[in-house]
């Protein structure tokens, strides 16, 4: 590949890295396993991108590499291995007030069935509308719209159970 275009290739990842290792946090709910998902989507973005200068939107397009790899990464056996009882401690800022709202949200997005987390993600931390998760997610747009709202409904529940063990 010539200097210039891994220069490009090298700007373009730098840029988009943070968001999509959030979106696949939050679809996989390990870090170390959004990290390979990023890293295994920005390699075969690599190895393709010669030929990226004719995708007209080309985060559409890494996007749905990175949600396709995150779903792949489900279905592999190994992904049901946990190599630790608990996930460790990440420090937080201390002046953050939203913390403690964000973890339980967090823990609450992990107890759901992966489609609805899938979409619950898609469309509310990646703002994505019904027809474009449907298309990522190779569904109908019906089965995004009640994984919808059963997502929201069995999210509800649980940050409501949650809620009332800890009055």
């Amino acid at each position: 590949m010539r200097p210039d275009r891994e220069h490009d290739f090298s700007q373009y990842a730098q840029a988009r890295i943070p968001r999509l290792h959030r979106v696949a946090f939050q679809l996989l709910g390990d870090r170390d396993r959004a990290d390979d998902a990023v890293q295994n989507t920005l390699t075969v973005l690599y190895q393709r991108w010669t030929r990226m200068h004719d995708v007209q939107h080309l985060d559409a397009y890494v996007h749905t590499m990175l949600v396709r790899s995150c779903l792949s990464d489900h279905r592999r056996w190994w992904s049901k291995v946990q190599l630790r009882e608990t996930t460790p401690d990440v420090p937080v800022a201390a002046d953050d007030p939203l913390v403690d709202q964000r973890m339980m949200l967090r823990a609450a997005l992990r107890r759901l069935p992966e489609g609805q987390r899938t979409v619950l993600v898609l469309r509310f931390l990646c703002d994505l509308p019904v027809a474009e998760v449907a298309r990522l997610m190779n569904r109908s747009e019906g089965t995004v719209k009640r994984q919808t709202f059963s997502g929201l409904g069995n999210l509800r529940k649980l940050l409501d159970e949650r809620a009332r063990s800890e009055a």
